[in-house]
């Protein structure tokens, strides 16, 4: 039985997106955090350059983060550096509701969403030279070799984010399927404008907290793998 590409969900003008569509049920929770909150830190995808201190109303570092999930880490690296901003960027409706209401109970005031993909983010409201960092924890593995191109970890995406970074920012990924880790190391090694903060993979970095899945993963032996390198 054949796996055919859904061609709503890849366009041909572009081979990489940095998600895949899921369904997903919200709670009331979830629901009333939107309604509540996501005025004032949700922001509309725009083809503009954003203005940092505007959207943040201070001057401080910014770190992206692709792809939050439910939001959990998100909001806990948030509330272990107050003084760093940081623009959250997931499609999944059900994800940001989550991270919503977590910023709603935890009253932080230093993230901002974009419900929107990634790459046009990246591309069309991020200035260059603008991030002080950028974490892409746990993005879809694709296990397939045949779908190995919708990886978001290629060299074309690498040389964006890396355009994207003030010198001395720090692009940290993180995964815990091992092909993929060595695909990364490959090709974050092989771009000119980053240089490995570690021989190989790097130890887990203390402000990026374990998940759940994570746990339960290294319960049961699985390996995850960090990498973090720099800007030159």
């Amino acid at each position: 039985m054949t796996d055919p590409d859904p061609p709503e969900s890849f366009p041909q003008r572009r081979s990489i997106r940095s998600f895949v569509v899921r369904a997903g049920r919200m709670g009331p929770g979830q629901v009333r955090a939107l309604s509540e909150l996501g005025p004032r830190y949700v922001l509309p995808y725009a083809p503009q350059s954003m203005d940092f201190e505007a959207v943040f109303g201070r001057r401080a570092p910014v770190v992206l983060e692709i792809g939050f999930g439910m939001g959990g880490p998100t909001a806990a690296i948030a509330q272990a550096l107050p003084g760093t901003d940081f623009l959250a960027v997931e499609v999944h409706t059900p994800g940001v509701g989550a991270l919503l209401k977590l910023i709603g109970e935890k009253q932080l005031g230093n993230i901002r969403i974009v419900q929107h993909d990634a790459v046009e983010v990246l591309e069309h409201m991020i200035a260059p030279d603008s991030l002080a960092g950028v974490h892409v924890f746990f993005p879809d593995p694709w296990h397939k070799k045949k779908h190995h191109k919708r990886r978001l970890i290629q060299a074309p995406f690498v040389r964006q984010l890396a355009e994207h970074l003030v010198p001395g920012g720090t692009l940290h990924c993180a995964t815990d399927w091992q092909p993929y880790a060595e695909q990364m190391l490959e090709v974050l090694s092989a771009e000119p404008l980053l240089a490995n903060s570690a021989e190989g993979y790097a130890p887990r970095p203390d402000y990026r907290p374990l998940t759940k899945f994570e746990h339960r993963g290294l319960k049961l032996g699985h390996g995850v793998w960090d990498l973090v390198f720099r800007r030159v």
